[in-house]
This record gives structure tokens, C-alpha cells and sequence, in this order.
């Protein structure tokens, strides 16, 4: 969308989306997603998990015994979704990917993993991030690598500039 475009309404609020170094900046500050997955009956049900994103990927971690792993072992078709709400980026900026996921149990992910999501939890405090990543490693705890196909986004910002302009020409 051209920065001097007048608006009329929000009707195709695809103009507003987000920039790739804002969605990169958007990736880093936050460190927890929506996971949302499709129950046995085709419902579709969400969670908020911690997440790391590392190369393309979003990865999470959850027991085996919750009902996620069994429904994303059955159909691994997925959908995460991430707001700057809370973040050093303030309110009304948003991604939400689909996307396909596995789930890993190997020793090597969970070498990395759990190191890296304990580091982002606890950002300030290495000892609890320490702590942390034991408590993670479980005999029942698998991890989620979640591969994006498609994406949504969304940048408020850019929403209410429009908006401004246009109310200036309304004026």
C-alpha cells in the first residue's frame, strides 16, 4: 500500500501486514504462541505454549500424554499464532502461521532445545533457565517442530496511519 493512499474503510484489511524485519523483531520479542490443533471430532482447540524459533521453524515442547501430541500424531496439520501484545513491540502486530508439525523425541533436539527455550523463558537469570531445562527433560516430553506453509499477518500500525490520513482528508 502506497503511504499516501486514502482509505475508506477497513474492508480489506490485507493492505496492513507486516514488514519482514518487523515480523523477525515480532519472532524474537515474543517467546509464546498459540498452538492450535484439531481434536478427534474435527474441532479446532488451542493452547499458549512457550516457543524457540530457530531457523525457519517453531518449536514447543508438551508431556506425551497430553491430548495435543495424540491429535498432531494424527493429523499434524497445525496452526500457531503470535501478538506483540506484552512485548518491547507494544499492542496490535500479529502473525499466524500453518504449518505442519512433527514430533521428536531424539536426544540430539532435546540437547539444543531445551537449553534454548529455558534461555528464553528466563532471559535475566541463567541459574533458573539452568534449573529450568532439567525440569524439562523428562522420560514423556517430546517436542514440536513446526514447519510454516502460510501466513497471515497483520500490523496495526500501519492501520491507524491510514486511518489518520484519511480522517485528515475527511476533515
Amino acid at each position: 500500500m502506497d503511504d499516501q493512499t486514502e482509505i475508506q474503510d477497513y474492508e480489506d484489511v490485507t493492505l496492513y501486514g507486516l514488514d519482514d524485519d518487523v515480523e523477525a523483531e515480532l519472532l524474537d520479542a515474543q517467546n509464546e504462541l498459540t498452538f492450535i490443533w484439531s481434536n478427534k471430532e474435527g474441532w479446532p482447540v488451542g493452547v499458549i505454549m512457550s516457543y524457540v524459533y530457530r531457523e525457519g521453524r517453531f518449536w514447543c515442547t508438551a508431556s506425551s500424554q497430553r491430548k495435543r501430541v495424540a491429535a498432531v500424531r494424527r493429523d499434524p496439520r497445525v496452526c500457531v499464532a503470535i501478538t506483540s501484545k506484552g512485548s518491547r513491540l507494544g499492542p496490535n502486530k500479529a502473525v499466524t502461521y500453518k504449518g505442519l508439525v512433527t514430533v521428536r523425541d531424539d536426544s540430539e533436539t532435546k540437547q539444543w532445545f531445551y537449553p534454548a527455550l529455558a534461555a528464553a523463558i528466563n532471559p535475566d537469570d541463567p541459574a533458573r533457565a539452568e534449573r529450568f531445562a532439567r525440569f524439562l527433560d523428562s522420560p514423556r516430553r517430546v517436542i514440536f517442530e513446526i514447519v510454516p506453509e502460510g501466513r497471515i499477518a497483520y500490523d496495526g500500525a500501519k492501520m491507524r496511519a491510514a486511518t489518520n490520513r484519511s480522517a485528515a482528508f475527511l476533515s
